[in-house]
């Protein structure tokens, strides 16, 4: 049988370069575009090495594995759909399932308790959050949810907060204790990055 619908990624550096990964239907989550993602580890480079990655609206999984491919030492994915909790499932086992920890949950209500958990074992965590567009129906204010999200995240457990989101939207120069670094443009889709510092 014919498994050319199937829609795929691939790790784009790392020990795991150039391992396919599944995408779930495209109706459900988007991927991270390959520049992007190339850009933001070009930021980060080696300083992902040996550190915990939490990837809070997971979908395939594509950024957190990433991250394990160049080095980090624990990934984290938060999923709520179904069909894409399968997809980010089955890629952890292609790349490494001892380094990651997957949840199907709400965002909102998972992200807390893995902050709890890391605050609680004294570690710190890149947070890479990429919520469903605003434009998506029932996610008109999924962007003031995210704000007030990061307000609530104490700044003892965060490397850096990293929001991909839509170009038109500007995210506020502070969040919380958190102070924006940089902004990237990709088409449709921006970076914005946020350090404590």
């Amino acid at each position: 049988m014919s498994k050319t619908s199937e829609l795929t990624t691939k790790i784009i550096g790392g020990k795991y370069k150039g391992k396919k990964l599944l995408l779930p239907s495209k109706t459900v989550t988007r991927s991270s575009k390959s520049r992007l993602k190339e850009s933001l580890f070009n930021t980060l480079q080696f300083d992902i090495l040996d550190q915990n990655f939490v990837e809070v609206f997971g979908g395939s999984g594509s950024v957190g594995l990433e991250a394990i491919s160049r080095g980090a030492s624990r990934a984290y994915f938060i999923e709520q759909n179904s069909e894409s909790y399968k997809t980010l499932q089955s890629n952890c086992r292609l790349i490494d399932p001892s380094r990651c920890e997957t949840y199907l949950a709400d965002a909102f209500i998972q992200l807390p308790k893995i902050i709890e958990t890391l605050l609680k074992e004294d570690k710190k965590a890149y947070i890479y959050i990429d919520p469903p567009f605003a434009i998506r129906e029932g996610h008109e204010d999924i962007y003031q949810k995210v704000i007030r999200m990061i307000e609530d995240i104490p700044q003892e457990v965060v490397i850096k907060i990293i929001i991909e989101h839509m170009t038109q939207v500007d995210f506020p120069e502070r969040i919380g204790s958190f102070s924006l670094e940089k902004r990237k443009k990709f088409g449709k889709s921006s970076l914005s990055y946020y350090s404590s510092n």
